[in-house]
């Protein structure tokens, strides 16, 4: 099932790609499910359980771009770092082995699958293309085996940094860097874990203006989607609508030879196998970074 929010509206997409209907929850179930998306992941089972044998009427037609993120506000968001080996390679650092590094992006920062992201003059905005989880229920000391009973699904993210702000502290404040206005984009939708033939091991990647950037497999992360549940769920709870970006494998701009930054005019698409594809076009107009 592919769950979507539609100009703010929860919505069910349905048909094959080009061709694809979106379906109006709280229409289809008589107000039994509300409109806003993100209050939905507070009775996930209900909703899943109800939308499985749904007769599906009055599909309508839209536009990408008036998708917003499937998880629009969630009350946390986790961000893991280096959880691909090429890519704490080309970073500098070791791969972690004992437990994943751990960051948050700032809820003000999610955004939709399309539209326009502001970066500041002068800056080194960075592109990081990652599978991104929801949970679908409270999660708290949950064990790796069964962490996928607590993920609503999974969508496309990316984790855009502003390298300048990431790295003007000591140590550097990562947080801050990840989390300008619109630089975290989610979506084009949730898809549910029973549409995977593997749900660990999906390819993804991005482009810069059509030119290939990044390229790998979610098989190739260090820590699994479920170990990720299970070593953030043994330190705090995870709350329905919770979002984790789950990181990024090889080939940002800060780990070339010959560093590379997004500029004015740039086209940055980001796909994942078996989910879809996010784009987005960046303009320099916000001011300089302090």
């Amino acid at each position: 099932m592919r769950v979507a929010n539609l100009q703010g509206r929860l919505v069910v997409i349905a048909g094959d790609p080009g061709h694809e209907l979106a379906f109006d929850v709280e229409k289809g179930s008589n107000g039994r499910f509300g409109a806003d998306p993100q209050r939905v992941y507070e009775d996930w089972a209900a909703f899943t359980g109800w939308a499985v044998t749904a007769e599906w009427e009055n599909g309508v037609q839209f536009s990408a771009e008036d998708l917003g993120s499937p998880a629009p506000t969630p009350r946390q968001v986790f961000a893991i770092g280096l959880n691909y080996s090429e890519h704490a390679a080309e970073s500098g650092f070791d791969a972690p082995t004992s437990a994943p590094p751990v960051f948050t992006k700032f809820p003000s920062c999610i955004t939709g699958p399309h539209g326009v992201i502001e970066i500041p003059q002068g800056g080194h905005v960075d592109w990081e293309v990652e599978l991104v989880a929801v949970i679908g229920q409270y999660a708290h000391h949950v064990p790796a085996g069964s962490a996928f009973d607590y993920i609503a699904g999974y969508s496309v993210g990316q984790d855009i940094s502003e390298r300048l702000l990431q790295m003007a502290a000591t140590p550097p404040q990562f947080s801050m860097g990840k989390s300008l206005p619109r630089f975290g984009p989610i979506g084009p939708w949730l898809v549910t874990l029973d549409e995977f033939a593997d749900p660990d091991d999906l390819e993804l990647g991005c482009e810069i203006n059509g030119e290939p950037v990044q390229r790998s497999r979610t098989g190739e992360l260090i820590f699994s989607v479920s170990a990720l549940v299970a070593n953030l769920s043994a330190s705090t709870p995870l709350l329905p609508g919770d979002v984790i970006f789950t990181g990024t494998p090889s080939g940002v701009g800060l780990g070339r030879d010959s560093q590379r930054w997004l500029g004015d005019g740039d086209v940055l698409t980001s796909h994942i196998e078996g989910i879809g594809e996010l784009r987005h076009r960046f303009v320099v107009a916000a001011p300089p970074i302090a």
